[in-house]
């Protein structure tokens, strides 16, 4: 259901901002998508989970936050990050 650790350090290394760069908004976010990703999928399977759906609609909820935080702080790097994640189509 969770991303692996390998992933998740497959993504810092993709969309950190600097070297030594693991918690940016931008590397918070596409590790949520990831894990949101992951878990949509498991629901798809187990429609009656209702315990993961739920914390599938907190991890929503945090990336919708960082994501306006991000917007209202460089809007440069946000358009950018969405277009890399492939977010709001």
């Amino acid at each position: 259901m969770a991303i692996t650790q390998e992933r998740k350090n497959e993504l810092i290394e993709e969309y950190r901002t600097h070297e030594s760069d693991t918690g940016s908004p931008e590397v918070q976010v596409a590790v949520l998508t990831a894990e949101i990703t992951a878990l949509n999928q498991h629901l798809s399977v187990h429609k009656k989970d209702h315990h993961s759906r739920r914390g599938l609609l907190k991890m929503v909820g945090r990336r919708k936050h960082l994501l306006s935080y991000l917007r209202d702080k460089d809007i440069q790097r946000y358009r950018d990050l969405i277009g890399r994640l492939g977010l709001r189509r």
